[in-house]
């Protein structure tokens, strides 16, 4: 297969002008050079694929000599996707760059002092109107006509007491503590 001059020419021309063009501190410049030498690539992996050919199937009465060679094609298709992902970057950073540009002095730091003021008001709002809540509950608790149980008084002073009460033999602790000393499998 001869190359055809065209090709050659255009693949020359954008590689040299994307390089030339990446030199540049410029990061458009450097992407708009990314974007020319990818472009070339693509050309010259299309120049090495060799002769077209018939799509590359194979059936019945097709001769494997005539069908084109599938990897340069997918070469080329891999080259389209990865340069797409890494322009995607590419105008990323630029935007950040030139976000961070326009920011001046400041740099990354947003001053938010009247959104800061706003939830100081609306979080003093909220303890104000939850001190009114209690103190309107505690005054319906005082106007109740209910009164305390004496039943659970008598229960829970006598449950303290028994808490507090020391056992007078180490027998009733240790029958506390084991309650079938007998059985087996059971653990201290």
């Amino acid at each position: 297969m001869t190359a055809s001059l065209t090709l050659l020419v255009l693949m020359a021309v954008l590689f040299g002008s994307g390089i030339y063009v990446m030199l540049e501190r410029s990061l458009t410049r450097v992407l708009i050079g990314f974007l020319l030498v990818g472009n070339a690539v693509n050309i010259l992996i299309y120049l090495m694929s060799g002769a077209p050919g018939l799509a590359p199937l194979m059936h019945e009465g097709v001769d494997e000599s005539e069908i084109s060679d599938p990897v340069p094609q997918a070469f080329i298709l891999t080259a389209i996707v990865i340069n797409l992902g890494i322009t995607a970057f590419m105008l990323a950073l630029i935007y950040r760059s030139w976000w961070l540009a326009q920011l001046g002095d400041k740099g990354d730091l947003i001053d938010d002092e009247d959104e800061d003021l706003e939830d100081a008001e609306e979080a003093e709002e909220l303890v104000r109107s939850s001190h009114e809540d209690d103190e309107a509950i505690q005054s319906l608790i005082d106007a109740s006509d209910e009164e305390f149980d004496d039943e659970f008084d008598d229960d829970f002073d006598s449950a303290e007491a028994e808490i507090d009460r020391e056992p007078e033999d180490e027998s009733v602790l240790e029958e506390r503590a084991d309650p079938h000393p007998d059985d087996e499998g059971s653990t201290r």
